[in-house]
């Protein structure tokens, strides 16, 4: 036990030397903007730096054609950053941001179309479109038009993601969230609750359309998939979901973690045949297993599989759920919130934005995250529950939600430098590599760290769970892990 307390105490030094080189480009930065709550731990190689600061709940983030960052504040509107042309991390807003449209019921999508031209945004009900100019800033030279109604109101989870897809144009997804925990309606796919559509806007008249009654259906029975992403190498459609608080089975409360929260896969809107599109995805009956060992009356239950919440009964069970409703491609930890997915322009990699538990004991989540990608799928199987590299988190978790940033929105820039909103601290960071290239063009191959260099905080163990404090320091793997954590660090 002595010699493992001296290694780690020698790894820990090493990683903290580690970690420091990993801002210190701040030094030669001609401005700086001091983290709201102080500088986030960082995955070695990657640099993290405070865009601006000072706005009221950023959420949706997007960069136009003329490289301005337009932003959703949520409850205000859409308005624009203008930023230096420094290179790296050292970039910074100029100036005040300027409004592009007013509206207080705008709070968390918006989109662009491809020549810039068309600048689209959700409220709760209705998604609108406007002419944009980005030429000096930008600004909206039209009033809204009313593309999508009839998506609910203010009841529930009121964020509509919206996504443009690239692989087919004029074809746009809109997702829409419960009015509740468990939200009974969701068990009728006519009230397009839960859902996940996709619009070809390329051909709207005056008449919007109805969510409800139109659209192409990707999936339905899915609590909160507040993050849409399209593989750039397929086509193929990715949701990140908030899946159940307060989750109890067979009279017993196993909410801590359980249910996990999940990636699904969707299908494709170019014509690919997909046997998952437009099915059921569980919600609000079947649930992603996270922690196994705590779920009660387990037969055979990994990570990923779908079970039964409640009492098991005829037309609720393991059977069904497992058999005719679509299991996740992944899984992650319970409550961590998944607010966004974007993936880089070769399609090897997925950054994830972990908004952060609130209906958990421990504090859990509240970072950006990366998922290895390929030919269209991740590299990990099915029932992971490493698949996530954490590249940013707050160093001490136990301070969250109150003292910690927490991401939401995620954009890339013309660099490929990846940008993140904090909606908690009114922030935008930046994610660069340390040693330059794109951050964009990394992959597991040329630039993503592995588990063993990822980042670190003390709550490292919460993130797979309590299954990962089961198997502590007290067995070899972890001997392994930790040598493999000193190899990884570099030499100071």
């Amino acid at each position: 036990m002595a010699v493992f307390k001296t290694l780690l105490a020698l790894c820990l030094s090493a990683g903290i030397k580690a970690q420091s080189s990993t801002t210190a480009s701040s030094a030669t930065c001609s401005s700086t903007i001091a983290p709201q709550h102080g500088q986030p731990s960082v995955a070695a190689g990657w640099n993290v730096q405070v865009v601006a600061s000072g706005l009221t709940d950023p959420r949706g983030i997007i960069f136009d054609r003329s490289g301005n960052l337009l932003v959703v504040q949520q409850g205000y509107g859409i308005s624009s950053l203008q930023l230096t042309n420094d290179n790296g991390a050292c970039v910074r807003a100029q100036g005040d941001p300027r409004d592009i449209v007013v509206d207080a019921t705008l709070n968390h999508g918006i989109e662009l179309s491809d020549d810039g031209a068309t600048l689209y945004a959700s409220s709760p009900s209705a998604v609108y479109a406007w002419d944009y100019d980005g030429n000096d800033g930008g600004r909206n030279t039209s009033g809204p038009r009313t593309l999508i109604n009839e998506m609910g109101d203010e009841d529930g989870h009121v964020t509509r993601t919206i996504l443009l897809s690239r692989q087919v144009p004029g074809m746009l997804l809109v997702s829409r969230g419960s009015m509740s925990n468990l939200d009974p309606a969701a068990l009728d796919i006519g009230t397009g609750v839960s859902t996940i559509k996709a619009f070809n806007i390329s051909n709207v008249t005056d008449q919007a359309y109805k969510f409800a009654e139109e659209g192409t259906l990707m999936g339905w029975g899915l609590r909160n998939s507040v993050g849409i992403g399209e593989d750039p190498a397929t086509g193929a459609i990715y949701s990140v979901e908030n899946s159940v608080d307060n989750f109890q089975r067979d009279g017993e409360n196993i909410h801590q973690n359980n249910p996990g929260e999940e990636m699904n896969f969707h299908g494709y809107l170019n014509g690919t045949e997909a046997e998952e599109q437009g099915r059921n995805y569980g919600y609000p009956t079947c649930y992603a297993a996270w922690d196994v060992d705590e779920i009660p009356n387990n037969d055979q239950i990994q990570v990923g599989t779908q079970f039964a919440i409640g009492n098991q009964n005829s037309t609720n069970n393991d059977t069904l759920c497992q058999n005719d409703r679509v299991a996740p491609r992944l899984t992650f930890a319970a409550h961590m919130a998944p607010l966004d997915i974007k993936f880089n322009t070769n399609g090897t990699a997925a950054w994830i934005s972990f908004h952060g538990s609130w209906n958990r004991d421990v504090p859990i989540g509240y970072k950006l995250s990366v998922v290895a990608f390929e030919n269209g799928s991740p590299t990990a199987p099915a029932n992971s529950n490493t698949a996530a590299i954490d590249i940013m988190t707050n160093p001490d978790v136990s301070r969250c939600p109150d003292e910690c940033f927490r991401p939401v929105g995620l954009a890339w820039d013309s660099q490929g430098r990846l940008f993140m909103s904090s909606d908690s601290t009114g922030e935008i960071y930046v994610i660069t590599r340390d040693q330059g290239g794109s951050a964009n063009e990394a992959s597991p191959s040329s630039g993503l760290p592995s588990s063993a260099t990822a980042a670190t905080s003390p709550s490292a163990t919460e993130s797979t769970g309590s299954a990962a404090e089961k198997n502590g320091f007290g067995k070899a793997s972890a001997w392994a892990e930790l040598i493999a954590l000193c190899m990884a660090l570099p030499l100071m």
